[in-house]
């Protein structure tokens, strides 16, 4: 909960003050700007003026004697303080006085209130600067005072606008397991009763963008509690007791407002295998962490405070964290399938105009790996597209075009390329297209394009006809034929290959080493090589030695050339076989730039297709 700061509104408030009497004086200044000032001269020049039948006005004013003489030429001399006017002009003749207009100005209270402001701002401006420097340094000490504070946000559960479990389409198993947590925190004498006791950690495990945060906010709206959210980067500072300290005050106030629901996002980034650090004990991020255990294990028995956390990595969680009374609750959230993807996009366009004839199941069916964020993304691409047309609805061309843009980025038909580049790109992702579709463990072709996106020079695009879970030793064997396609093609066709295989081979190669090192899919058994973790950690992996010898590693490397080997004679078997009705599909793809798995089925059989005009 943020802690309000009145020091910084009465620091405002007071300069504002001090800007306005500031404005104030320059607004009096200059409307009342000082006057040329009369000459001075003595008394007996007055007299002598007067005598002369010069002076035609006289004003008196305290002890100063104003006068103007002809001409309009204004001049003071002073008298003294028991003198007046009359005694001054009593031995001049009456005929020299008779016609000066003479007049006596009272000065006793006309100009007080306006001397007393004009003598205070001053005052108040050098009192107020005082004020301001004061308060500027008790900001700075509440400031520092406050550094252990927890930067927690708190959400309000009164708020008429809050995420329940409606908002969130597809993983039913996670909300299941999360419904317990809900009841929990609406009737937990239900379960006190019986003896049971809530997981009192929940960690959400998942892909970036499959709706971790979301399903944590469904939970705090479903139950109405308070919901405090988190991150774990939050916790730690530069200075050391810092994450610690905030995780104290996380947990106080989590307890005051209690029963609640605590969420730290990325929980990782202080959750990490302690030991792991450069830094050894001393580390602030193992200090936040062995504070975070603390305050877990410290949990008074009747206290209603549940803990969630959220990650995409669990392996490299410390297990301090996962052990039963902490984080003992794992929720896996998977990337959504056909009817989940369905259902989000059913969310994410809503509130988007959508033409009647849009088919979101075919949509789904294109977009399989994609994650919630993903769908929303796709959806919103689709939205911009529509306005940047000026149509009035968003269309099943859009969303089908918008697909293509996230996984592959926009058209680029501003790239340039000569004949001979084209045709040879033609080749490469025709070759891609006859390998995948003559054999049978490949996804159906859905598009093929020689038209430039993201990197790519070209794209041929597979469409699997639904959600796969398992793969095969055949597949993989099929899927790397498809991949070197375009290598055999242009070996074939030029005698040579280009630069264009090459993000081709270095995929082919990592399959092919996973095929024998994860997988167990070679001749050298059902063995395991290396660690199952790619990534090296910075301390933890520090000076790490693979678990097997060189040896070994020269007899993996040879069966990844085999694999490698056999896949590519595959795929230049296929292409070679079928030359003729590659001619064919790379003639009308130059013409076309784009063609649909319809098209390009029609082509290989011989049929005609219908003509189009090119892109």
């Amino acid at each position: 909960m943020k802690l309000p700061q009145p020091s910084q509104k009465h620091s405002s408030t007071l300069g504002y003050i001090i800007l306005f009497a500031f404005i104030a004086t320059l607004i009096y200044i200059f409307i009342n700007p000082n006057p040329q000032a009369p000459e001075k001269v003595s008394l007996d020049s007055f007299i002598g003026d007067i005598n002369s039948g010069i002076v035609e006005e006289i004003r008196v004013e305290d002890n100063r004697i104003y006068y103007i003489a002809t001409g309009g030429a204004e001049f003071y001399t002073v008298k003294e303080p028991s003198e007046t006017l009359t005694e001054l002009m009593a031995e001049i003749p009456a005929e020299k006085t008779e016609s000066i207009k003479v007049e006596i100005v009272d000065t006793t209270g006309n100009n007080f209130w306006m001397e007393i402001l004009v003598s205070i701002i001053p005052f108040i401006l050098i009192v107020g600067f005082l004020m301001f420097m004061m308060r500027q340094a008790a900001s700075a000490n509440n400031q520092a005072m406050s550094f252990g504070k927890s930067q927690a946000r708190i959400s309000d559960p009164e708020k008429k606008k809050k995420t329940t479990f409606k908002d969130v389409a597809g993983a039913k198993e996670a909300k299941e397991e999360l419904i317990e947590i809900v009841d929990f925190l609406k009737n937990p004498s239900k379960y006190t009763q019986m003896g049971a006791k809530i997981p009192r950690g929940v960690i959400l495990v998942g892909a970036p963008g499959t709706g971790k945060t979301l399903l944590a906010r469904a939970v705090a709206g479903e139950a109405g509690v308070p919901f405090f959210n988190i991150s774990g980067s939050e916790f730690v500072e530069m200075f050391v007791g810092v994450g610690a300290s905030r995780v104290r005050d996380l947990f106080k106030k989590a307890k005051r407002n209690a029963p609640c629901i605590i969420f730290i996002d990325e929980i990782d980034a202080v959750g990490r295998h302690r030991g792991a650090g450069m830094g050894g004990g001393h580390d602030e991020r193992e200090q936040t962490l062995n504070q975070i255990l603390t305050e877990m294990d410290g949990f008074e028995q009747d206290t209603n405070i549940i803990v969630m956390a959220a990650t995409n990595r669990p392996d490299v969680l410390d297990p301090a964290l996962l052990r039963p009374g902490r984080f003992d609750r794992r929720v896996v959230i998977d990337i959504p399938d056909i009817e989940d993807r369905e259902a989000i996009l059913k969310i994410h366009t809503a509130k988007k105009p959508l033409a009647q004839d849009i088919d979101l199941n075919k949509i789904s069916r294109q977009t399989p790996g994609f994650s919630g964020a993903d769908l929303e993304n796709l959806a919103n691409e689709a939205a911009i597209l529509a306005a940047k047309n000026n149509q009035k609805e968003i269309t099943q061309p859009d969303l089908e075009t918008s697909i293509e843009k996230v996984l592959m980025g926009p058209e680029r038909k501003s790239r340039v390329l000569n004949k001979k580049e084209k045709e040879m790109i033609a080749y490469h992702e025709t070759g891609h297209a006859i390998v995948g579709h003559m054999l049978p463990e490949c996804d159906p072709v859905h598009k093929i394009s020689i038209i430039s996106r993201g990197m790519a020079l070209g794209v041929t695009w597979f469409m699997p006809e639904e959600d796969k879970h398992l793969y095969s030793k055949t597949k993989f064997e099929h899927e790397l034929a498809s991949l070197l396609g375009g290598y055999a093609t242009e070996k074939m066709v030029f005698g040579e290959v280009s630069t264009g295989p090459s993000n081709d081979l270095e995929r082919a190669t990592k399959m092919a080493r996973k095929m024998v090192t994860k997988y167990g899919m070679s001749d050298m058994g059902p063995v395991i090589f290396g660690e199952g973790n790619e990534e090296i950690f910075l301390g933890k992996d520090f000076g790490h030695v693979r678990n097997y010898s060189e040896e070994i590693a020269s007899k993996i490397d040879q069966a990844v050339e085999q694999i490698v080997g056999r896949a590519l004679d595959k795929a230049a078997e296929i292409v070679k076989k079928y030359r003729k009705e590659m001619d064919r599909i790379v003639k009308e793809l130059l013409q076309k730039e784009t063609l649909t798995r319809e098209e390009f089925i029609e082509l290989l059989e011989g049929k005609k297709t219908k003509t189009k005009s090119s892109n």
